[in-house]
């Protein structure tokens, strides 16, 4: 399982309702990616892999379930606490930083938000 809180939401971060896409990053994100994510710092990490296919995404009382990963997505999360979730079916080649999440709707999102991966 993977738990991190919501530190901090860019004022930009939640402007992508359209595209249906949440930016996470670390407490370390650059100032220029701080306006379009949302940041938020892990309170446990016990998984090699947290994000495979088929586990879920809980975001406060929000589940989502993921059904597509990308080949880097796993490490940029331990490492910068970085992916991009989508909202959406990939259309094309799954992008290595990519999550894929269902149902497609953007979750609410606050700060103390509780993220959570489980298997």
């Amino acid at each position: 399982m993977y738990k991190s809180i919501v530190k901090e939401i860019g004022e930009l971060a939640l402007s992508f309702e359209e595209e249906k896409i949440m930016i996470l990053f670390g407490p370390q994100a650059p100032e220029g990616l701080r306006e379009v994510a949302v940041i938020h710092e892990v309170e446990e990490d016990q998984a090699e892999s947290a994000i495979k296919e088929g586990s879920i995404l809980q975001i406060d009382e929000q589940e989502f379930t993921i059904t597509a990963v990308g080949s880097l997505a796993n490490n940029n999360l331990k490492e910068l606490g970085h992916i991009s979730i989508y909202f959406s079916d990939p259309t094309e080649e799954v992008l290595p930083g990519a999550v894929f999440a269902s149902p497609h709707v953007l979750p609410q999102i606050k700060d103390g938000s509780v993220i959570e991966f489980k298997a």
